[in-house]
């Protein structure tokens, strides 16, 4: 077995869907997550920063002997994911191109949207991931930024979230795609709202949870898995833990008792 852990970062707690989704993905494994606080949010900065930052946290975290990092933030896996598998020895697994294979499996009328950040929206990355996989598909990109204070506010299924849905999606709905990508690791917290407002023939596709499948897959494929015992989760964040402890529990799936500040 391979008892070094899995660094996870995102730039603040929405990666911490990620996360849940890896505890049950793969539950013998020790997994390490920063959360870049201090810097927080990514979706509204320019791709330059962005990748200055990603390479800074892929740096903290194999410091800490990581044998493989997940980029749990769309923005940052739209704009830094090459950079950071060539300059890194560890396998780097982004958020992006498992949603895209989901979307291409889910949809029957080659009609994909895709949700996220300015940041992740302009990069054009999903548009790129899922025409690599069928150049035939039509896809409907919308950047949704007033979503992410909504899912850490907690307001994810009150008339506020319902009608900020509405005003993003009205234009996807017309489209009539029948896969819709939750382009931000937010954006599973508001999948009931989504989803009602979209109708039953979308599917939403989660990056998070397409993510842990392919983190598990690849530990085995590299003979990196840790096979049994139980496993941990730490976590680290760049400014005072105090917001990220007492909101990272709505996006975790559980509560967040600690986390370690660590200077930038």
């Amino acid at each position: 077995m391979d008892e070094r852990g899995i660094g996870i970062f995102d730039s603040g707690v929405g990666g911490l869907t990620v996360l849940h989704r890896l505890l049950e993905a793969v539950p013998h494994e020790h997994l390490l997550y920063l959360g870049d606080t201090a810097r927080h949010p990514y979706g509204t900065k320019s791709a330059a920063v962005v990748s200055r930052y990603a390479v800074e946290n892929t740096a903290f975290l194999t410091e800490k002997g990581v044998k493989m990092v997940v980029v749990a933030c769309n923005s940052a896996s739209a704009v830094a994911l090459e950079a950071l598998r060539e300059r890194f020895e560890v396998p780097v697994i982004g958020v992006i191109e498992p949603g895209a294979r989901a979307a291409v499996a889910a949809t029957h009328c080659r009609k994909v949207g895709v949700i996220g950040t300015e940041a992740t929206i302009a990069s054009g990355s999903y548009t790129r991931a899922l025409h690599a996989l069928d150049a035939t598909l039509e896809i409907y990109t919308r950047a949704c930024p007033l979503l992410v204070p909504l899912a850490e506010e907690g307001w994810v299924d009150n008339e506020v979230a319902r009608q900020a849905v509405a005003l993003y999606l009205a234009s996807l709905r017309q489209s009539r795609i029948d896969a819709l990508v939750l382009g931000c690791t937010h954006y599973p917290l508001l999948a009931k709202a989504i989803a009602a407002y979209m109708g039953p023939e979308v599917q939403l596709i989660d990056s998070a949870a397409e993510t842990a499948r392919e983190v598990a897959a690849t530990l085995v494929k590299h003979g990196l898995a840790r096979a049994d015992g139980a496993g941990s989760a730490s976590f680290f964040v760049t400014d005072v833990p105090d917001r990220f402890v007492k909101i990272g529990g709505r996006f975790l799936g559980t509560t967040v008792d600690s986390a370690v500040r660590i200077e930038r």
